[in-house]
């Protein structure tokens, strides 16, 4: 039954209190035997019932008592964008993508490289800090390409033993006193470190302890 709104002198008859009253309002019964001994001949979908043994509020859906989602749980939820599992019942896990969190906290994702030669790329090295780790000749280049978002970085760490030197193949470098696009720069001694900063399309600083070559 619909809501009724009662004006002062109306009758109120035993229907009005079945439907408007007993049939709207939230039932206290001690368990689900004593509700449905109660409500056999009255039933009615809509009713809203709280059963006293189990803390559970339920609703008869016109067929059979149904329990109201608990507000603390993920129900009823299809997967799809950063969701997986469940379906549209069950559990439901939630995939985090870890880089943009860990971005967006201003923490650097960790990369560590043990190969002579790497190009910068914007998916797998925007926002990171690269740890070379070769005991050989280290080449670390940065081309057209590239296509760092402007004022996006990458902090660079030579720990390998061999030299480790950044050199720009079509973008602009400038560093040390020195604009290039075809010229390269070492990274000090191993253990040292510099930044590389986008500052316009294509065009780059290094910054650290570094040397034109």
């Amino acid at each position: 039954m619909p809501f009724k709104d009662f004006a002062a002198g109306d009758i109120l008859t035993a229907a009005d209190v079945d439907d408007f009253l007993m049939r709207q309002s939230i039932m206290t019964f001690a368990d689900a035997a004593a509700r449905d001994t109660a409500l056999t001949d009255v039933l009615a979908e809509g009713m809203f019932c709280f059963l006293e043994d189990t803390n559970a509020f339920q609703f008869y859906t016109g067929a059979a008592w149904q329990d109201v989602s608990n507000p603390g749980d993920i129900t009823a939820v299809t997967a799809g964008t950063a969701l997986s599992g469940g379906g549209s019942t069950g559990d439901v896990t939630l995939n985090v993508d870890l880089a943009a969190t860990t971005a967006a906290a201003g923490i650097a994702s960790f990369v560590t490289d043990a190969t002579t030669a790497r190009t910068l790329t914007t998916a797998a090295d925007e926002g990171k800090t690269l740890q070379f780790t070769s005991a050989s000749a280290t080449v670390l280049t940065v081309d057209a390409s590239s296509d760092f978002t402007v004022g996006a970085r990458v902090d660079i760490i030579a720990d390998g033993a061999g030299a480790l030197t950044v050199t720009a193949s079509g973008a602009t470098i400038k560093a040390a006193e020195v604009s290039t696009t075809s010229g390269s720069f070492t990274i000090g001694a191993q253990y040292s470190a510099a930044t590389l900063l986008c500052v316009a399309t294509d065009e780059y600083r290094l910054i650290g302890n570094i040397t034109a070559v």
